[in-house]
């Protein structure tokens, strides 16, 4: 008898810890699958950032040809996309201040390319060019996808931010280091897309 009751607490034993480990392995793992799908969100944010500055050596190209002696703007415009793109954040290490700084730089990219098309208005031959008519339409597409991008990040950063912080993953979270993401958030102004109207 006493045997037996050996055997059922051995077996009680082996079963909770067998249920822990799983629980514990289960919860590890989805864990890393949510930050790793943050990661790629953010790695797909970044791509779309990139796709509008490669289209901008074209773009301002093409404006130099109609409108060379526009020098200032379209210098502006250079530097302002040397800057973007020299301003980027490894996926695994993402934090609000480095995603605002991230933020201001592509901003200012912005903010150079609206004034490059106040000049434009004043070329009416380059805004029917063939050539300049495609790089606009690129380009709103490439904002817009930015847009769904960031949104995407966020999303992805909710989930995985919501799963962390659920009790009793909130102690499994802290214990193995898995930190909030932060989010893409608005900045004053940002309510209203750059013009990218040529």
């Amino acid at each position: 008898m006493h045997m037996k009751k050996s055997w059922i607490i051995i077996i009680v034993i082996v079963l909770v810890g067998f249920l822990t480990y799983s629980w514990i392995k289960g919860t590890y793992n989805s864990m890393v699958t949510l930050t790793e799908s943050v990661d790629k969100q953010w790695a797909d944010v970044e791509n779309v950032y990139q796709r509008r500055a490669d289209l901008i050596p074209n773009l301002v190209a093409t404006v130099k040809g109609y409108a060379s002696h526009e020098k200032e703007t379209l210098e502006g415009v250079i530097n302002a996309r040397a800057k973007a793109t020299n301003t980027t954040i490894d996926a695994g290490n993402l934090t609000a201040d480095k995603i605002a700084a991230f933020q201001q730089a592509q901003d200012g990219l912005g903010s150079a390319l609206s004034k490059l098309m106040v000049v434009v208005e004043r070329y009416p031959d380059l805004k029917a060019n063939q050539n300049f008519l495609e790089l606009q339409a690129q380009l709103e597409g490439t904002e817009n996808r930015i847009t769904i991008e960031r949104r995407k990040f966020n999303e992805a950063a909710q989930k995985y931010n919501t799963f962390i912080k659920l009790f009793p993953k909130n102690m499994l979270a802290n214990m193995f280091g898995f930190e909030p993401k932060p989010y893409f958030e608005s900045i004053s102004g940002a309510e209203t897309a750059p013009v990218v109207d040529f």
